[in-house]
Order: C-alpha cells, then sequence, then structure tokens
C-alpha cells in the first residue's frame, strides 16, 4: 500500500493542498518499507489527486483538505483520512496502520466552493 502525507517542515501539514513535500510511503501489512519525499507540482485545483493516483497513492492521510478534493480522490478510489494530528509523518502513517491514529474535525477552514488541495 502507498500512503501520502503533506509535510512542512517535517510535521504533517494541516493545510494539504500548500505543503512543502509529500512524503509517500510504502507499506506491506503493518511496517513502512519504504519512504520519498517529493515536492508537489506548483497549486492548480484538481490537480493534486490526480498527480497523487498516478504515483500509486491508495490512502491520504491530512489534517485538513476540502470537500472538492476529498471528492476527486473517492473517484479514484484513494481513501482520505482528515483531522489526522501534526506530528511526524512516520507517526501518522504508523499509528494509520496500527489502528490507532486520532482524528478530529477536519482542519480544512475555507468554505465550499474554494480549495484546500483540490
Amino acid at each position: 500500500m502507498r500512503i501520502a502525507v503533506p509535510v512542512e517542515n517535517d510535521q504533517l501539514c494541516s493545510h494539504f493542498g500548500h505543503c512543502q513535500t509529500f512524503a509517500l510511503f510504502d507499506v506491506d501489512k503493518k511496517e513502512i518499507i519504504g519512504r520519498v519525499d517529493i515536492p508537489p507540482p506548483p497549486h492548480e485545483p484538481g490537480l493534486l489527486p490526480r498527480w497523487l493516483g498516478e504515483k500509486g497513492v491508495q490512502v491520504v492521510i491530512a489534517g485538513g483538505i476540502g470537500g472538492r478534493a476529498r471528492a476527486l480522490f473517492a473517484e479514484r478510489k484513494i481513501e482520505v483520512v482528515v483531522g489526522a494530528p501534526s506530528v511526524s509523518p512516520e507517526t501518522a502513517v504508523r499509528q494509520y496502520v496500527e489502528g490507532t491514529l486520532k482524528t478530529t474535525a477536519n482542519a480544512c477552514t475555507h468554505e465550499e466552493g474554494t480549495t484546500c488541495g483540490g
């Protein structure tokens, strides 16, 4: 499985569409077997779901993400976990695969019709 985490200053970035990098984790069963960090393309509405899908991402862990982006990910059958805390990307992925990731409300504060990573 491949999991994407938006990262800023080596922590999970709460603003999905404006992170410094994406950490892509390859996971086998409950073990992280690889990580690669890649810079996102220039922000453009609707691009990130397609771009991450092309990278083989199956799960996105985010603090906040807009409704349009969530819908685009759903169209690609990519699971989106929102409300993740600002922890190291490894911690977020490890907790997700262990079933212990504690999430809160979606951190995206944009109003409907605007983007938070869409």
